[in-house]
């Protein structure tokens, strides 16, 4: 009955578009819309400057590691914490959540600036991903929030069977490749900057003292990951 009374309420809201659109994604229709607006926003529209979608990301985030680590535990009772660590870092990592909120959707909602094209090969939608797990929390609780993690992002965009057969361990691919052909390999940090709650690391591969290729991550190794991935792609460019 309550399903059917938001139904009807959303029908006659002024966000009557974003509510529907918003229940085909997270499969109900928001009660309080102002969070999941919120959610949406990228600091780089005039309007997100104070109402970004930061403080929902840096939320959403730990809620989303708690619930997967939850899951992962159960899931696979006989594992040890490192194959659960892994996995976990697997589906977390800003590639899998980009890739997921764009398949999502989540992209075509989303308030940001179109003129800065870096931004629409940035993670922001990923970022945004989890500012809505954010959202869904504040409007619905804990086990709604569960639900969609479990239903709507793990169920139907993770393919577990595949990360766990996939190396994703691109450092350790990539310096095996320079090893093999005699280069003198080194990571070193470029830069570190805030970006909202979080500090942003970009790393660098220096190769024959020469910058190869470069990343970026919430922490070293994350941007390590990142910049070795690249460097994969580059080389079987070569």
């Amino acid at each position: 009955m309550a399903h059917l009374s938001d139904r009807i309420r959303a029908l006659f809201s002024p966000n009557r578009q974003l509510l529907i659109q918003l229940e085909h994604l997270i499969g109900f229709v928001p009660k309080r819309i102002v969070f999941y607006q919120m959610a949406l926003m990228h600091k780089s529209q005039p309007e997100g400057e104070n109402e970004s979608n930061e403080r929902l990301e840096f939320l959403g985030d730990a809620i989303l590691g708690a619930i997967i680590a939850e899951y992962l535990f159960k899931k696979y009772p006989n594992k040890p914490e490192g194959f659960l660590t892994e996995l976990r870092s697997k589906i977390v990592r800003r590639e899998t959540m980009n890739n997921v909120a764009m398949q999502m959707g989540l992209n075509k909602l989303m308030h940001y600036n179109q003129q800065d094209k870096g931004l629409r090969s940035s993670h922001i939608f990923g970022n945004a991903l989890e500012a809505l797990i954010g959202a869904i929390y504040l409007d619905r609780g804990f086990i709604n929030t569960r639900d969609f993690i479990l239903n709507h992002f793990i169920r139907s965009y993770i393919d577990l069977d595949k990360m766990e057969s996939t190396d994703s361990n691109y450092k350790n691919q990539f310096l095996s490749w320079a090893q093999r052909n005699n280069y003198t390999v080194s990571f070193e940090t470029l830069s570190e900057n805030n970006e909202g709650q979080r500090k942003l690391f970009t790393v660098g591969i220096m190769l024959n003292g020469e910058l190869f290729a470069s990343g970026t991550g919430y922490n070293k190794k994350e941007a390590g990951q990142s910049a070795s991935q690249k460097g994969i792609e580059k080389m079987n460019q070569m």
